[in-house]
Parts: structure tokens; C-alpha cells; sequence
């Protein structure tokens, strides 16, 4: 069941919900042309079978300074070492490479410290045979703003919540409700107040502000195979430094890519995509890229995602 594609209907109720976390099941039908009955009964379907699930986002550093790592390792070693490194706090994502020989993952790190795990852990373990770290310098996409193109710009436009200014800092109460949302981004007021111990007033209140500002970002989890999507890769780009800007916000508007980074070393410029097959994989290198200028590429097929957001470590992928 994990690796069945889910309908027409039901990919479109994933997308919706990738445009507010906690959308009503009436004002998903209304847009969608659906019954609000439906609507619901398919997201509680999805979601106790473990198709999809939506989780608030912790509060995290900024991505523009943290490592790419490339690690290259001795294959009867990979699997134990993409699980230690999956345990880190301070490595949220571990792709194994289809090679088989390859690690893929990102390190929190501050812009130009002298990183323990890139120049001491890692070359010291024997398994491993080499590690490239490029820093990210400018962010311009990453998977919380990835939306599946199944919906009309219009629909889309009509589900996504009007953007609010931040003011003021969060106190205790919004820190209580935004980690009693991070497993279930759609928990009821009632749940959280439980959870919390605050009045279920005040929680009601409280999420209505947070989700109007901006702090309660959600994020949907859904494998990227039950939408169709089998095929996940990283794509190292060369582009001129004065089509580097371009060549990203470029790359961020396309629908199959859901990562792109500005970054240091011989690859400038790295995207992640998810695609139908590789089929659309060769016409995005040959056809999108070569529209943006790109002076060379280098692509790396993901065999497995060890751990993504709202993933455990060992889990399948996940948006």
C-alpha cells in the first residue's frame, strides 16, 4: 500500500493542505468542488492510513550557512554510518545515493566555524573514503515551500491564508501550543488545551494568531511515491556568477523542485527534484536547465531517504 499512487481527488486534498495546515474541511469543498463531508472523510482516511500527515515546523536555523555533505563511505559500513549521523540532532536530513556508496546530508553549523564533525569525526572513521561540504550561501526554496502541482493557480491562490506581519516574540503559552502541534499540526483546540493544560479559550485564540502571523508553519508529510513521484534526486549545477541569481529563483518556481541553493565550491548551485520518471528527469536536465544558462551538471539518483522532516530516522521520504 505504501507505494500506491493516490487519485486524482485525494492528491489534490494533500495539495490543499500544503497551502494551510489547518484548512476547514469547508473551505477546502468549497474551493475543490467537493462535499465538506468528502473532504473530510478523505483526509481522516489518508491520515489514519499513514499517507499523509500535517506537522508544525520547530523553530530552526536559518539554512543559509549550514553544510551539504557529500560523504563517500565503504558500502558494508553506509548503512551504520547514515544511521549515527541520522541520530544527530544537528543533522535533519540523510539521503543514501542509488550508488550505493554515497551519503547525502545536511549539518546545522555556524557560517565559518571550523566544523568537529566534517574535520574530525568523519575523516577519522576508516569507512570513510572522502567528504565534501559546500556551504549554503542564499536560500531561495526548500521543501516547506514545495507545492504539488495538481491545483489551478487560482485554487491555490484561494486556499493559501493572506500573509500577516510578525510582530512581538512569543511568549510561554505560544511556545506550549506550537510543541503540542508538532506531531498533528490539526489537532483540535480541545487536544491542545488538554495537552497544554490552558484554557481551550485561549488555545483557540492563541492557534488563530499564530496561524495568521506566520509562526505556526506547517509542513505536510507525504511520500512523494503515493503522488506519483518515484523518482528523488540532487542536481549539482556550474552556472556564471551573474546568472547565479536568476538561474535559482528560476529553478525555486519549478514545479518538480522542492530545494534550491546558492553555495560554495565547484557547484554553485544545487536543487533537489522529485519527478514522474526518468523520462522527465532527462527533459528537465537537457530542457529546463539548458534554458537557464547552466554550464554543467552532475545528478545524483536518492536510493533512499534516511531521515526527512516528520520522518523518524529510517523512514521512507517525505516532502
Amino acid at each position: 500500500m505504501a507505494d500506491v499512487v493516490l487519485d486524482e481527488r485525494d492528491q489534490r486534498l494533500v495539495a490543499a493542505l500544503q497551502c494551510d495546515g489547518r484548512l476547514t474541511a469547508e473551505r477546502a469543498g468549497e474551493v475543490l468542488g467537493m462535499s465538506a463531508r468528502t473532504v473530510h472523510r478523505r483526509w481522516q482516511a489518508l491520515m489514519a492510513e499513514g499517507a499523509c500527515r500535517v506537522i508544525a515546523l520547530p523553530p530552526r536555523p536559518d539554512p543559509a550557512g549550514a553544510l551539504l555533505l557529500r560523504i563517500r563511505v565503504l558500502g558494508g559500513k553506509r548503512d551504520a554510518l547514515a544511521a549515527a549521523l541520522a541520530a544527530r540532532p544537528d543533522i535533519p536530513y540523510v539521503d543514501l545515493s542509488a550508488s550505493g556508496d554515497e551519503i547525502l546530508a545536511v549539518s546545522w553549523t555556524r557560517p565559518g566555524s571550523r566544523d568537529h564533525l566534517v574535520f574530525r569525526e568523519l575523516p577519522a572513521t576508516r569507512a570513510v573514503t572522502s567528504v565534501t561540504a559546500d556551504t549554503i550561501l542564499h536560500v531561495f526554496s526548500e521543501a516547506a515551500h514545495w507545492r504539488h502541482d495538481v491545483l489551478t493557480a487560482a485554487e491555490r491562490s484561494a486556499l493559501t491564508p493572506a500573509p500577516a506581519p510578525v510582530s512581538g516574540t512569543p511568549d510561554q503559552v505560544d511556545l506550549d501550543l506550537l510543541a503540542a502541534l508538532e506531531d498533528d499540526a490539526r489537532a483540535p483546540a480541545a487536544a491542545v488545551a488538554a495537552r497544554t493544560g490552558h484554557p481551550e479559550s485561549t488555545v483557540r485564540r492563541r492557534i488563530a494568531r499564530l496561524a495568521a502571523s506566520g509562526r505556526l508553519r506547517t509542513h505536510v508529510v507525504v511520500a512523494p511515491e503515493r503522488l506519483g513521484l518515484p523518482i528523488d534526486a540532487n542536481v549539482m549545477l556550474r552556472v556564471a556568477p551573474d546568472r547565479l541569481d536568476a538561474a535559482g529563483r528560476a529553478l525555486a518556481a519549478h514545479p518538480a523542485v522542492h530545494g534550491a541553493f546558492a553555495t560554495t565550491g565547484t557547484a554553485n548551485l544545487q536543487a533537489a527534484v522529485w519527478m514522474r520518471d526518468l523520462q522527465h528527469l532527462y527533459r528537465f536536465l537537457t530542457r529546463d536547465l539548458g534554458a537557464l544558462g547552466v554550464d554543467g551538471a552532475e545528478t545524483v539518483i536518492i536510493g533512499q531517504a534516511v531521515k526527512r522532516p516528520g520522518k523518524a530516522p529510517g523512514g521512507r521520504a517525505a516532502p
